[in-house]
């Protein structure tokens, strides 16, 4: 019998689907990451089930949607210990699971988040780069051990440390340890880079190496000023405003604009984190190679939730379903078992990962899991789309002053957004108007195609619902 793959899950934090070399992005060298699209299997319409890292975050590691665990939201008190995340099902199932870098599943605000029977073994914990924490910070420790103070550290250098004391340097060089230690049976390493999240301070030795003027600039029309003002109510780290004077602000301190941030800058940063990360998969790559741990290991790459980058006039994430937003890379590579070079279009929810990793261990997925198994694509045994519909989620997800309520349902060609209670939504035909510049909500045409919808989202949304114990009885 052949023995259960290792698994090398690589996710970053904040990053958008069209950030790719291989899949067509011409503003950043990705050669690593491209590897992996070339030696595997790349879903370019994989879609996070909310926009807000900490229910993503529960979504896909639970396989349910984050309304289901009933972990809507950041800043939460804890996380329950049912269901289990899969990386417990693999522990209790002999899988050696490590976490290097962020976890996020509860309130990292002034503490180490608690833990719940997780599976992780291995711990090297890092919630964010900064240094807030007085102790149980794997990412502080590390640059302690290297003779520096993390916040000493980041007065001298206020726009991105060197490399060499970098947070994504040291989530490459703690996954190389743990990948190395000795151990007879499988093993999953969870790598949580926190890049390229905001604040877009890269080291400069990679800032060097990208021109803001040589950069696309955001989709942006001047009616983007006018959306945004109708959905100003609605929670948002930023207001709208034109990508040369975008609204940055710090979530710990949001009286506290940036003034004048400008989006070809901010993607120039962007794009500088995102070759780093590349550096550090090719380092991972290449210690599994070393290792004589190719052969047997599944690597993924994916990202928690994308990031605006100043598209329609806003930087950071909130309530909106732009497909920046809301689209990640996702990819699996496990050459000589899954299909190579392989690029598939199909509709995929990050639900979907759970199932696929539970599958990929030899386990049983649970009935509870809404996410569908992606190994007959990965193995070239199916051509069948894989979904008719994507789900995203927002309930009152950040500390802001309206506690929005919003769902997403996109298929094939169209995208529908509700903002419940406000009157308000979007509705785009993403196959002629693939920007979302015209909305079509309101257009008295579209109302019969805005009511189909709307029954297809309400269909859906009461059919992903918690519905507590199982059924043991006629009474």
């Amino acid at each position: 019998m052949t023995p259960p793959p290792n698994i090398l899950w690589i996710c970053t934090d904040q990053q958008r689907y069209d950030t790719i070399g291989a899949l067509g992005y011409a503003h950043v060298d990705t050669p690593h990451v491209d590897r992996l699209v070339a030696e595997g299997v790349a879903f370019t319409h994989a879609y996070c089930q909310s926009p807000i890292c900490t229910p993503s975050r529960a979504s896909f590691l639970t396989g349910q949607y984050a309304s289901a665990v009933h972990i809507n939201g950041n800043g939460l008190d804890s996380f329950p210990d049912h269901p289990p995340l899969v990386t417990r099902i693999l522990a209790e199932a002999g899988y050696d699971c490590g976490l290097i870098g962020k976890l996020h599943l509860a309130s990292a605000y002034g503490r180490i988040e608690p833990r719940v029977n997780d599976g992780y073994r291995y711990w090297e914990y890092s919630h964010a780069p900064r240094d807030d924490w007085p102790q149980g910070h794997g990412y502080a420790d590390w640059v302690r051990e290297k003779g520096e103070v993390l916040g000493e550290l980041m007065k001298q250098y206020p726009h991105g440390l060197p490399a060499e004391f970098h947070q994504t340097t040291w989530c490459g060089e703690k996954t190389i340890e743990f990948m190395s230690q000795q151990r007879d049976r499988p093993w999953l390493a969870s790598v949580n880079i926190y890049d390229p999240h905001p604040p877009f301070n890269p080291p400069q030795s990679y800032r060097d190496h990208f021109d803001p003027a040589a950069m696309p600039g955001p989709l942006f029309a001047d009616s983007d000023l006018a959306q945004q003002e109708k959905l100003a109510a609605i929670d948002f780290q930023s207001k709208g405003r034109r990508p040369d004077q975008l609204d940055i602000r710090d979530p710990l301190h949001k009286d506290r604009p940036v003034p004048g941030a400008d989006a070809r800058v901010l993607q120039a940063a962007y794009c500088a984190m995102i070759k780093q990360i590349d550096d550090q998969v090719g380092n991972m790559l290449a210690a599994l190679e070393d290792m004589g741990q190719s052969d047997n290991t599944v690597v993924i790459f994916t990202s928690d939730h994308g990031e605006m980058l100043g598209d329609h006039g806003l930087i950071q994430k909130g309530c909106r379903f732009y497909e920046g937003l809301v689209r990640v890379p996702l990819i699996f590579s496990w050459p000589g078992h899954f299909e190579e070079g392989l690029v598939r279009d199909d509709l995929v929810e990050l639900t979907d990962k759970a199932p696929t990793i539970l599958e990929l261990a030899g386990l049983e997925v649970p009935e509870r899991m809404t996410g569908r198994s992606l190994l007959p694509i990965l193995r070239g045994e199916s051509e069948q789309p894989h979904r008719d519909f994507v789900r995203c989620e927002y309930y009152d997800a950040l500390d802001a002053p309206d506690g929005t309520f919003a769902t997403m349902y996109r298929d094939e060609r169209y995208k529908l957004v509700l903002y419940h209670g406000h009157d308000l939504g979007e509705l785009y035909d993403l196959e002629e108007d693939p920007g979302e510049f015209e909305n079509m909500w309101d257009e008295p045409e579209a109302q019969p195609l805005k009511l189909e919808l709307m029954q297809k989202s309400f269909d859906a949304s009461m059919l992903a619902m918690d519905r507590g114990p199982r059924r043991v009885g006629p009474m």
